[in-house]
Formats: C-alpha cells, structure tokens, sequence
C-alpha cells in the first residue's frame, strides 16, 4: 500500500503554492475576485434553498469547503436547473457544483473527478408493472427539465412522450397524482422528496444505473476546474468530504431495502482512488511542463546570446577589414588632392592667358569659363569628402573595439554625442526631416569608456528613429549639466508612436522588443542598461503611445582628480549634426 501513500501525498501537493507558475492562457480565470457556483435551487439533499432562503445541502457545504481550503472567495447561486445550465453555458456562472457526466454533454463542458455517484431510476405508483428505459417507448415519462434523464432520452431516441417539468419534487407530485405513466429521476432527490412531501405510493421499479456527479466548467476553462478539483483532493484525504457525505447523504441510504450506503462507499472509494491517481498525475505532468518550459526558454536565451555574440564578432572582424580597405584609398586621396590644388594653380595663369588671347574654349567637357570657378571648389568639396570618409571609419573601429576591460578615462558627453550621430547619420536622414542637437557649454566630463557610453547613445538614437510614423516628426537631443547631483545628462526626445504603458517596465529585459516583426533582438536597450549600471548611471523612461518618447541618460561626472593625469585623453572631435 505504499503506492497509495504516495499517491495521496502527491494529491496533497497540489494544493499551488506561492511562486508556482500558472498559464498565462488561463490566468484571468484563476485569479477572478469571485468566483460564481451555480446549482438547483430545489434538489435535495444534493442542493436546495431553506426556509431563510439560504443555499444548503450537500454540494453547497462541499463548495464551501473547498473554497476555504483553496482560499478563494465564491458565491453560490441556486436557480431553476434549466437557467443555471443556460447561465453556464452563456458565461453568466463560472462552475456548477453538481452536473452529471455524459459523452454527449463533455463535448460542450469539462468535467471534475466526481464526489458522488448518483444512481438514476424509474419511479411509478404502486402496483403498476415494472419496466425497463429501453421499454419506456410510446409512454408518457416526467423528466426534471435539462437534466441528465432529459438528454438521455433525447440522445439514445428512445421514443416516449417527454413531459420535461422544473424539478423533482413536481415529478413526483405529478406522478404520485396519477398523471402520466413514470417518472425518470435521481434516486436519493426521490427518496428525500418523497418523505418530506408525503408520497407514500411511488417505488422505484428498474434496476438504478449509476452516473458520476461532480463539478463542471464550460470547456477550455481548465485552470477552475483544477482549483476545485485539487480541493476536493485535500478534503478526501482529511476526511472532511466523508463527513459531508455521511451528514447529508448517509441519512437516506438503506431505506427501500436497496443498499444504497455500500454503493455510495464503493462509489467514493472508487472516487477517491480515481483522484488520487488523476492528482499524481496532474502534478506529474505539472512539474515535467515546467521543467520542459525552464529548460526551453534557457537553452532558446543561450542561443539567442550566441547567435549576436558571433554577429559582433563577425561585425568587428568585417569593421576591421573595411576600415583598413577605405582607409588606404583615402589616405591616397588626402595625400593627392593637396598636389591636385597646386598643379590647378600652376596651371590656372597658363589657361587664364590662352583663354584671353584665344576666347573660350572646351575644359573638361566644360566651357573653361565655368570650369575656372568650380574646379577649386571641387577639390575642396572631394578634400572634406574625404576628411569625413576617413572619420566615420575611425568611429566605426572605436565602435567595434572590445572596451569591457580598458581603463575609464575622462569622457567628453558633447564628443560623445557627435560621434554617435555621424555613425547613424543615414538613419536620422531617412528617419526625419527635423533633427535638432542642443550641447551645453558648461559640460562637465565624466569617467569612463567612451566606446561604450557611445553604443549606448546609438542605441537610444536608432529606437528614436525607429518609434516615427513619418518625416515631419522630429527627434532632439539635449545636453544638460545638474550641478546639485553632480550628474551630466543626456536626453533624446522623439515624436513617434511612443510605448504600451505595459511594455514600459520590460524595455530594458534581455529580448524583449515591440519590433520583432522588422527584424528587432530586443538586445540593445539590455545591453545599454547593462553598460550604463557599469557607469553607476541611470536610463529612464517616460512615453505615453501616441505621444512620443524621452529617454534619459543620466551619468556622474568625474570629481576633480579623479582621472589619471597621464591617460590618454579621448580623441576630442567638433559637436556636428547631420
């Protein structure tokens, strides 16, 4: 029996304990504030309302119980069977404490292991000849309208007269009247009913067919269903379920010679096992899903990060390469275009004095006269050309360095902002029409990488870029000094879509992006949170959708003597936009 011991420990288990995961899919049902339990307002001893008016019996002693020990809040609402059937159905009560099982009725709802085996019969007065279900055909039978015995004959075609009324106790009335020929109904209800309404001529005459009775959701809601299931767990293996049985249903067994407490032992020890091994086995697979769940989601993270570590070593192997490949023609540029400006000026007296002796004449394709004024313009247009070719790959090898283990150093933010937009440029040009920089003058430096501080202001201008809907919204960035705090700030505003008030407190997790569709990891905010702790700094958000977004970079400024005197000072370059 050891087995079983197990099992009813495992049972126990599943109570959920703080920190278990859920399913977000059913998140919203489990975490309802109140919980609606529909039931027959009059189907003793299983569920009736009292003489106050109050819900009693059975089930509703047994949803309390469950609800206390799953802490949860419920209200029990007893209604005719027919509208609590059609408020389940229609969304208006969340769970019903007492619904037979049947194939055709799973196919629409999800049934609870049962707490009780009801037992179906036919009911006639006395002295009238005993019959079968299958022999009901061409006779008049009450059913109690919706119920199980309704669907029964409905679904197996058997051809009676149905005469559906509202519940048992105007079965047995009708019947113990002489109106119709049988009555089709529960056991244990009929026994009740008719001792407390006096029916001393009815008597079951078919052998009882039993069908298991427990709770029941509309289908998909499996996460309630669960809740109630697990609690009925508990209260089988503390006893409490047995006691509720004895106390309501005991009572009535026995009575008509028909056995009716060993069936009702048999059926919850049957009960009980069946919930043991179900509960087992819901923990069982609970725990395999969530390791499975753990074990995907870290080996899909790993992957993730290995996949952009060898993007960005790709990337600084091909920054490297291309560098050097731009920086030796333009270093030939640099080094000819001076000697280009000289011969063009040796040149220029010779053509100046062929021109005025023998008029204009053909230059490059050009009349000479207007070639003699845009040729040193050129030049100087190809020489700063390719001053700033030789600069935007100096930025991109600063850029690709591996900085995590170099030492901090002073760093100029305003030097530091103008890097970051010459490497973007192209962006900001096809992103907005209306790009704007402000550098204050008073801008203290601060200690750190410069590499990395720059990655972090590309990242919050690309998002900028990214987040507008078209041209004529703008992007500013604003340099600022906060002498109280010690601190230089940064701040890039945009006037795009701005974000979700629900994605605000996940921008900076690892792979988390709004963007996924248009190809975003969701790394960059990470890695610029990351860099910025490393500064002992601060990066903020305030966006409302529709209304843009500020991002602010906030980091301390170096104190004096902080830096060392013979550091190599950052390579200072003048604020430009493009």
């Amino acid at each position: 029996m050891g087995w079983i011991r197990l099992a009813a420990l495992a049972a126990c288990l599943a109570v959920p304990l703080p920190g278990w995961g859920q399913a977000e899919t059913n998140a919203a049902n489990a975490d309802r504030d109140v919980i609606v339990v529909g039931g027959d307002h009059y189907h003793p001893p299983y569920e009736f309302l009292d003489e106050d008016g109050e819900p009693a019996g059975y089930n509703v002693e047994l949803t309390r119980a469950i609800a206390e020990v799953m802490g949860i809040e419920v209200r029990i609402e007893l209604k005719p069977w027919s509208e609590v059937r059609r408020g389940l159905e229609q969304g208006e009560i969340d769970i019903l404490q007492g619904m037979s099982y049947s194939e055709a009725r799973s196919a629409q709802f999800d049934f609870a292991p049962p707490h009780a085996i009801v037992h179906q019969s036919i009911f006639a007065r006395r002295g009238d000849p005993a019959v079968e279900v299958e022999e009901l055909h061409g006779k008049e039978v009450i059913v109690q309208r919706g119920d199980i015995m309704h669907d029964y004959l409905i679904e197996h075609g058997i051809d009676a007269k149905v005469v559906p009324v509202d519940t048992h106790a105007d079965a047995l009335r009708a019947l113990a009247a002489g109106q119709h020929d049988y009555a089709l109904v529960a056991n244990l209800p009929a026994l009740y009913l008719s001792r407390e309404l006096g029916l001393t001529n009815l008597v079951p005459v078919a052998r009882p067919f039993a069908l298991r009775y427990g709770y029941a959701v509309r289908q998909g809601d499996a996460n309630l269903l669960a809740k109630f299931s697990e609690g009925l767990a508990i209260l089988k293996n503390t006893g409490r379920h047995q006691a509720i049985y004895d106390k309501w249903l005991g009572p009535l067994e026995g009575r008509e010679g028909i056995p009716w407490q060993k069936v009702g032992q048999v059926g919850a020890a049957l009960s009980a096992l069946l919930l043991l091994v179900l509960g087992a086995i819901v923990i069982w697979n609970r725990m395999l899903k969530r390791e499975v769940a753990a074990r995907t989601a870290e080996l899909r993270q790993h992957q993730q990060q290995l996949i952009q570590a060898d993007k960005m070593a790709s990337l600084g192997v091909l920054v490297s390469g291309v560098a050097h490949e731009i920086n030796n023609p333009s270093s030939l540029l640099l080094l000819n275009l001076p000697v280009l400006r000289e011969a063009w000026a040796d040149a220029e007296p010779i053509l100046e004095a062929h021109y005025r002796a023998h008029g204009d004449f053909s230059f490059g394709g050009l009349p000479y006269s207007r070639m003699r004024e845009e040729i040193p313009g050129m030049i100087d247009d190809m020489q700063e050309g390719t001053r700033r070719i030789k600069r935007i790959v100096g930025d991109l090898k600063d850029f690709a360095r591996q900085g995590g283990d170099e030492p901090a150093d002073t760093v100029d933010l305003n030097a530091v902002v103008a890097t970051a937009v010459r490497l973007v440029d192209n962006s900001i040009r096809q992103a907005t029409g209306r790009f704007e920089i402000q550098y204050a003058d008073d801008l203290p430096p601060l200690v750190g990488n410069a590499q990395r501080i720059e990655q972090v202001v590309i990242n919050l201008v690309l998002n900028a870029c990214q987040a507008l809907e078209r041209p004529t919204q703008g992007i500013r960035l604003t340099t600022r000094h906060e002498r109280a705090e010690e601190r230089v700030v940064l701040e890039v505003c945009d006037e795009g879509r701005g974000i979700a008030p629900e994605a605000m407190h996940r921008l900076t997790d690892p792979f988390f992006t709004t963007r996924r569709e248009c190809g975003g990891t969701g790394l960059g905010l990470s890695v610029s949170a990351g860099i910025v702790a490393e500064h002992q700094g601060s990066l903020t958000f305030d966006s409302r959708p529709g209304h843009g977004t500020r991002a602010t970079l906030s980091l301390p400024s170096a104190k004096p003597g902080a830096a060392s005197p013979d550091a190599t000072p950052l390579r200072q370059q003048e604020p430009d936009t493009p």
